[in-house]
């Protein structure tokens, strides 16, 4: 009988603890939907709710429309969706081709930053990791340089100019996992030897990128030093279409891997008694991560601390289970970097800040605050 309440005991705390833990990532959901709609009316110019949804539900009619259309050649209905226009009539390409991708892209960016900071800080335990520890936005920054800057004396055929950086930066971001990982083949994937490879590999790439800044010509250097602070220009539907799947992707694969990050969480030897490969999970991981934020920085360029200031605060929210944790990051880091972009577009309107600025001023003080709490705040 003991034993028996002793059990009910714990479903009843296990059961109340989840629907703590769903209440919250239905808040942050919440929260990120006001965030994004207070984000596509501010601006230069302000556009009222009804515009806004007046001009998404006319881009989202055409879109049906045009299903409708393809299908009539086969099976002829001749139903069509009619949506009033809006008030203001540059109220539709404001919202419809320009803020609604920006959003999309700050919210995409975010999750993939978020996301695969909280599992490269599981894979290496270690609270103060993020992907730009492995050299990750190191290789990215020479890559894209390497486009901006000696772009015209290696073109590719039949790509653009800003395609080839975005391209580049993508490339790259992919060769320095994979010379982490070739370190890594040979030494061993203990968290020192991955940690170590990748400092020195960022030291290297980084090395590249001052090299090239110091040959660049004055126009060169400016479009270099711009890309470097990061920000949302690039932002289109083309865009979203790119980095939707392989955001997804990303995060459903590393969501997966939840309950294998929590049993190495305790140790590599605990990990391996439970049955998981740890070499094959930490490469796995890593391989992930630099696909989700490589892909997304080849479009942004570089944005740091997400991958930090996220996972610290939904471990307080939320604790150390990956299963909501890595959820409650995606969030996170979704939350910060819109609400951080409507503020550096909208501050100095018209000017625009770089995001990149406005993350580095957050996340300084961030982690002055969590140096200032000691202990407490566990990054130490």
């Amino acid at each position: 009988m003991d034993s028996l309440a002793g059990e009910t005991l714990v479903s009843e705390i296990y059961r109340e603890g989840h629907a703590k833990k769903m209440s919250l990532l239905l808040a942050l959901i919440i929260l990120l939907v006001a965030a994004s709609t207070y984000s596509i009316t501010a601006g230069s110019a302000s556009v009222s709710l009804e515009d806004v949804g007046l001009s998404l539900g006319g881009a989202l009619s055409s879109l049906i429309n045009g299903i409708l259309a393809f299908f009539d050649h086969f099976i002829p209905c001749g139903y069509r969706i009619l949506v009033m226009a809006p008030h203001s009539d540059i109220a539709s390409v404001i919202v419809v081709n320009m803020r609604a991708p920006r959003i999309l892209l700050a919210i995409l960016t975010g999750m993939s930053l978020a996301v695969a900071g909280v599992v490269m800080q599981g894979i290496l335990r270690n609270p103060l990791v993020s992907p730009f520890t492995l050299g990750l936005a190191s290789a990215s920054s020479f890559g894209a340089a390497l486009m901006i800057v000696m772009g015209v004396y290696i073109a590719l055929p039949f790509i653009s100019g800003d395609s080839s950086v975005v391209i580049s930066a993508f490339a790259f971001g992919c060769a320095s996992m994979a010379l982490i990982y070739g370190v890594s083949r040979m030494r061993g994937t203990s968290q020192a030897t991955l940690i170590l490879s990748g400092v020195v590999i960022g030291y290297i790439f980084q090395a590249g990128v001052l090299v090239l800044k110091y040959v660049s010509n004055n126009e060169k250097l400016k479009d270099l030093v711009v890309w470097l602070m990061g920000g949302m220009w690039s932002a289109s539907w083309d865009t979203i279409i790119i980095l939707a799947p392989i955001t997804i992707f990303c995060m459903a694969a590393m969501w997966l891997m939840a309950w294998n990050l929590n049993a190495l969480a305790a140790g590599d030897d605990i990990a391996k008694s439970l049955g998981i490969r740890v070499e094959r999970l930490r490469l796995f991981c890593l391989f992930i991560t630099t696909l989700a934020a490589s892909s997304c920085l080849a479009f942004t360029g570089v944005i740091g601390f997400i991958g930090l200031m996220a996972p610290h605060i939904c471990r307080m929210l939320i604790g150390n289970d990956h299963r909501y944790l890595i959820p409650c990051s995606a969030l996170m880091g979704a939350i910060i970097l819109t609400v951080s972009d409507t503020f550096a577009r909208t501050i100095m309107s018209p000017i625009e800040i770089p995001v990149g600025i406005i993350m580095y001023i957050i996340g300084g003080v961030f982690f002055l605050y969590l140096i200032l709490r000691g202990k407490e705040s566990h990054i130490y």
